[in-house]
């Protein structure tokens, strides 16, 4: 007879009968996570702005046999967010990615476009988390089943950068935010960690990324030689939203070919 490994009891990396909440759902990496969460059998909240395009992918979920619902929501309106996660019946799983970067030169940032960024990346994440640990905490059963915190951040988050002051600053502040709310939601058995991901290929980098320049700096910047896709990226992020991932809170999981390596 052959004997038990150590992998045979593995923890399970799926996520039948939890509930996920992506925020940025409907395109780039915020569409790849929902995809990739619900063919790990969670079933997916979308929120986002446009339901035209929140209907584009609930409509790919339930073709591949999953289960999403769509909410039309800025999450910079808090009240807003608050109202539409207080209606969920539950919630175990937050994918906290909604943001945007303005590239400029740290001498010519004006401070609209400084508040933007501060509000979305830092004040909106911030209030997004509390009403999910929120609405997870009504759970009379959380303590036991647990629940998982996924904060998008970046490598920016780790390191400095040209013509990004302002989005290093707002990753740094993710980043901090991530241990702290590790630190003291450890004893309600909420886990909260970050993905700090490359660049990607996303409707976001997509204006930045279309100068050659600029595309093979940041090439050559990643040893692995290539950008990343947003499917590398949520599959990360499915993994620490699993129990396989039950030990692991309060760091950063880098998915960045190796740029904060060197």
């Amino acid at each position: 007879m052959a004997s038990r490994t150590a992998f045979s009891g593995m923890p399970q990396f799926r996520l039948d009968g939890r509930v996920a909440l992506v925020t940025g759902a409907g395109r780039g990496l915020g569409a790849a996570t929902a995809v990739a969460l619900a063919e790990a059998g969670a079933e997916v909240v979308l929120l986002s702005r446009s339901l035209e395009e929140l209907n584009i992918v609930a409509t790919r979920i339930d073709a591949s046999g999953g289960r999403a619902r769509t909410v039309v929501c800025d999450v910079n309106d808090t009240a807003h967010v608050r109202l539409e996660l207080a209606r969920l019946p539950t919630l175990d799983i937050l994918v906290n990615n909604a943001g945007m970067n303005i590239p400029e030169a740290f001498v010519d940032v004006c401070e609209d476009h400084l508040d933007q960024l501060l509000r979305l990346d830092v004040r909106s994440a911030f209030l997004v988390a509390q009403s999910a640990v929120r609405k997870m905490l009504e759970d009379p059963d959380r303590q036991a089943r647990g629940a998982s915190v996924i904060n998008i951040s970046s490598q920016m988050g780790h390191v400095g950068a040209v013509n990004r002051t302002v989005y290093c600053m707002c990753k740094h502040a993710i980043e901090g935010l991530t241990k702290a709310m590790a630190v003291e939601l450890a004893p309600k058995n909420i886990r909260v960690n970050s993905v700090a991901p490359t660049f990607l290929e996303t409707p976001m980098t997509a204006s930045f990324l279309a100068s050659k320049q600029f595309r093979e700096w940041v090439t050559k910047m990643i040893p692995l030689g290539r950008l990343g896709n947003t499917y590398e990226v949520a599959a990360a992020i499915v993994f620490l939203a699993s129990p396989a991932a039950a030990l692991i809170n309060g760091t950063s999981l880098l998915v960045d070919g190796g740029w904060t390596a060197h």
